[in-house]
C-alpha cells in the first residue's frame, strides 16, 4: 500500500496509508474550513511523529491514525490558524461547557468568567511567534476527547492563580501581622522521621495530574464529591470510586516505602498514625506539582 507523507517540518516522515487517510480525510471535515488534504496530512504527520518511531510498522501506525478524534482535530487545529467558521463551530459547541467548568472550579461569577475568558485568550492566541500567531489548540493531538483536553487546560490554568493567590496572600498576611519574612526554626519535639517525608514525596510524585487534582479539591480545598464529578464531568458515584482508589493506592504506596526503607510493618503503621497538627510536610504543594500537564 501506497503511503502519504505530506510537508511538514518533523525530522520523522512516517508513510499514512493512502486507503486510511483518504477516509480520515472524509471522517474530518477538512473541507468546510477549506484544509486541503496535503495540510491535513501535515497535522497527521505531527501526531505520528510525537508517538511513533520513523520504523514504526504499518499495522501500528494504522492503530494510531483510526483512533485519533480526528474531526476535533482538525477543527482545534483550523481554530489555532484562525478560521472563522471553525471558530463558530468551537464556540456553538464548547462555550457553554467551558463556563460551566469554569463555575465548579472558581469560587464566584466573576472569577469563573475571568477563568474562561483567560483561557479563551490562550486558545485564540494573542501572542505571535515568527510572524505566527501562538494558540494553545496547536498542541491537541485528538488522542483524547477535545472536551477532556478543554478541562484539563482550564484546570491547570485555575492552579496557575491558586498558586499565585495563594503565595501572594501568605506574604501580605504576615507583612500585616508584623512577622519577619525569616526561615522557619525547626522544633526537634515536632520533628518527622524523614523517610515518612521521602516515602510521600514519592508517593504523591508518582500520581497522575488528575489524580492529584482530585485529592487537592476534596482534602485541602473541601470541595464536595459532585463538585468533583462536575469537574471531571462524570456521575458522583463515579468520583467517590475514584477518591477511594486513589487514597487506598496512596496509603499502600506510602506503607510501602516505610518497608522498604528498614521499618517493620507495625513501625510503618504507626508513623502512618501521625497526627495530622504534627504532619508538618507541605502536602499541597507536592499536591500542586504537575496538575493539568495532560493533553
Amino acid at each position: 500500500m501506497s503511503g502519504i507523507r505530506g510537508t511538514t517540518a518533523c525530522t520523522t516522515m512516517i508513510p499514512l496509508p493512502e486507503a486510511v487517510f483518504r477516509e480520515l480525510y472524509r471522517q474530518s471535515g477538512g473541507e468546510r474550513f477549506g484544509l486541503d488534504p496535503a495540510e491535513f496530512a501535515t497535522i497527521l504527520q505531527q501526531v505520528a511523529a510525537r508517538y511513533l518511531r520513523a520504523d514504526a510498522r504499518q499495522v501500528e501506525i494504522v492503530e494510531l491514525l483510526t483512533h485519533l478524534r480526528v474531526e476535533e482535530l482538525v477543527l482545534a487545529r483550523s481554530c489555532a490558524r484562525g478560521n472563522e467558521a471553525a471558530w463558530e463551530v468551537f464556540l456553538g459547541r464548547y462555550r457553554e461547557k467551558l463556563h460551566a467548568a469554569a463555575h465548579s472550579m472558581a469560587t464566584d461569577d466573576s472569577a469563573a468568567r475571568d477563568l474562561a475568558d483567560s483561557v479563551y485568550a490562550d486558545l485564540y492566541g494573542t501572542r505571535t511567534s515568527d510572524g505566527r500567531r501562538v494558540s494553545k489548540l496547536d498542541s491537541f493531538t485528538g488522542r483524547g476527547s477535545l472536551e477532556g483536553w478543554l478541562r484539563a487546560v482550564l484546570a491547570q490554568e485555575y492552579v496557575n492563580r491558586y498558586r499565585k493567590q495563594q503565595h501572594l496572600v501568605s506574604i501580605e498576611e504576615r507583612i500585616e501581622a508584623g512577622v519577619q519574612l525569616r526561615a522557619k526554626e525547626s522544633d526537634p519535639t515536632q520533628a518527622l522521621d524523614p523517610r515518612l517525608e521521602e516515602a510521600t514525596d514519592q508517593a504523591l510524585a508518582s500520581l497522575s495530574a488528575e489524580d492529584k487534582l482530585v485529592l487537592a479539591n476534596y482534602y485541602l480545598d473541601g470541595r464536595t464529591l459532585a463538585e468533583i464529578a462536575r469537574l471531571l464531568g462524570v456521575h458522583e458515584s463515579t468520583a467517590s470510586r475514584r477518591l477511594e482508589k486513589i487514597t487506598t493506592a496512596l496509603r499502600k504506596s506510602i506503607r510501602a516505602a516505610l518497608v522498604k526503607g528498614g521499618m517493620s510493618s507495625e513501625e510503618a503503621r504507626q508513623t502512618m498514625e501521625v497526627e495530622v497538627s504534627e504532619f508538618s510536610l507541605d502536602v499541597r504543594r507536592r499536591l500542586m506539582e504537575g496538575i493539568g500537564n495532560r493533553e
